[in-house]
């Protein structure tokens, strides 16, 4: 594959992980969960969550195909299935809603109650929820070279520094953008990836049922 190829689609890989990430939806909860926190403690969390958001993503890509093929599941229906779950996450992204898929209100309630809320529900699975996993399992499929392989190491690291300066800069960012701002975002990365889950269904479509479906997407 042309390494142009081959960097065209490590970019559409990461937007894509950006529009389930939504770093900016996820400023409130961060807020709430790490309320009886001073700086320093916010920080720590920060780092630990972004942590292990890239330890989440980066065990689900590169074995997450292996699990799959344990039970028999095959990259094209996994692809409709991930699909269906990403569509629901931008419809409730594009009503600025905190979808359940993301984490439950009980998990949320429960969060509030740790000393240590960066690993559950911050990073799992708020920000490296099935959304994500399943983005880089497919991703990591249609790698064919070493060079896509890193790329997509590159693109989980970069997300996950995204989580960490959204949830760092999570206090002045909130006060600049306010719940218009916060929700304004969470409705385009919606859109953005309700288009995205379009493309996973109708690829999964085409691979189950190539004499019925004859119009590729790429």
């Amino acid at each position: 594959m042309p390494v142009g190829t081959e960097l065209h689609s490590a970019l559409q890989t990461l937007i894509a992980l950006l529009a389930i990430l939504n770093p900016i939806g996820a400023i409130p909860i961060f807020i709430a969960l790490t309320s009886d926190e001073d700086t320093q403690q916010q920080v720590a969390t920060a780092k630990l969550a972004s942590r292990a958001v890239a330890i989440v993503l980066l065990t689900s890509a590169f074995l997450g195909e292996y699990i799959l093929q344990f039970f028999g599941i095959s990259i094209a229906a996994f692809q409709v299935a991930g699909g269906m779950v990403l569509m629901m996450l931008a419809f409730n992204m594009l009503q600025a809603k905190s979808s359940r898929y993301v984490h439950t209100p009980e998990e949320a309630a429960e969060g509030m109650q740790k000393e240590d809320v960066a690993v559950v529900p911050l990073a799992i699975p708020l920000l490296a929820g099935p959304g994500t996993m399943v983005t880089v399992i497919i991703a990591h499929h249609k790698n064919a070279s070493w060079l896509a392989s890193g790329l997509l190491i590159v693109d989980i690291l970069l997300i996950a520094g995204v989580a960490y300066g959204a949830l760092r800069l999570a206090q002045p960012l909130s006060r600049r953008l306010g719940v218009a701002g916060i929700n304004i975002s969470t409705r385009i990365f919606g859109l953005v990836l309700a288009a995205i889950a379009v493309t996973f269904i109708a690829n999964g479509l085409a691979a189950l049922f190539p004499g019925l479906v004859h119009v590729r997407v790429p």
